[in-house]
């Protein structure tokens, strides 16, 4: 009986997954995140073509349509052909396990008495939290480095950038995730509000401009940072700066590193001339390459 509910969630998630892409496009509003995606990446287009660090930079920087092709297909395409139903399925298998140890809510009850500003907060630093620390395990670890490369394949900074990424790392990020935030309960709502601002943080984050933050240099990522997780020359074998939203982390671990400005420094990896420039090839690459 069990099997047959897991299969009808699997099932029924595909044509839900669907409609939801249909109104999300069809019927903009507030909670239309395809909208609130092209209107945060207009705005750092923008910024990047009035006031832009690398002034010598394209204004379609090399492989700007490809990143921004994967925009699109790790936020909404790859849910459509199976994550999203395989993630409803493990939501509530883990649902079932909870209940069956009794702890039910059990987290949620305590996070839901903080005024409504603390529970975004708590959910936004445990999620940066986990991030971080996922984010170095994509660099320390040989499989999942070779997905993680995806990202790193990048030669020309820019906001679209942000979201070039093999799809692997949608199964590493949420899988790792899911455990420890899917028992705080938070609304659809909250849930949204959050993922806009790390959205919006790491179009920033990757953008060819120069904003001086100041003292908030030490509490979130920036592009004069993050430029030199990039770099292609880096002090250790496994890089540095792996601050997602936040830069807290690299100071409080001491994996920071901005040795000077970053305007110019190359990017990429050791290798990287002979790593392939489609989509196709580079979603096969780490396979074909662990073959």
């Amino acid at each position: 009986m069990l099997l047959n509910t897991y299969w009808d969630t699997f099932t029924k998630s595909f044509g839900e997954y669907w409609n939801y892409l249909v109104s999300d496009v069809t019927s903009p509003g507030w909670h239309s995140y395809f909208y609130w995606l092209l209107l945060i990446s207009a705005f750092f287009y923008l910024l990047e073509l009035v006031m832009p660090w690398r002034k010598e930079q394209p204004k379609l920087r090399k492989d700007f349509w490809l990143d921004f092709f994967y925009m699109f297909f790790n936020f909404f395409l790859f849910g459509l052909i199976g994550f999203i139903a395989i993630s409803n399925v493990f939501t509530q298998w883990f649902d079932n396990l909870l209940l069956s140890f009794g702890w039910e809510n059990a987290m949620a009850n305590h996070i839901h008495m903080l005024p409504i500003w603390g529970q975004l907060l708590v959910y936004f630093i445990i999620r940066d939290f986990i991030q971080f620390n996922t984010h170095r395990m994509l660099h320390r670890v040989p499989f999942l480095w070779e997905f993680h490369k995806v990202h790193h394949s990048v030669e020309q900074m820019g906001f679209a950038a942000h979201l070039r990424y093999h799809w692997m790392e949608n199964v590493v990020y949420k899988s790792i995730q899911y455990i420890p935030l899917g028992m705080l309960g938070l609304g659809l709502d909250g849930y949204m509000l959050l993922h806009l601002v790390a959205l919006t943080i790491g179009h920033f984050n990757h953008s060819n401009i120069n904003v001086p933050l100041g003292p908030l240099k030490y509490i979130f990522n920036n592009p004069q940072m993050h430029i030199w997780h990039h770099a292609k020359k880096l002090p250790n074998k496994y890089g540095v700066n792996f601050g997602i939203s936040l830069s807290i982390w690299d100071y409080l671990f001491r994996t920071n590193y901005i040795p000077k400005s970053g305007r110019d420094v190359p990017l990429g990896f050791d290798g990287d001339e002979k790593f392939p420039s489609s989509f196709m090839w580079q979603s096969l690459f780490p396979f074909i390459k662990r073959k």
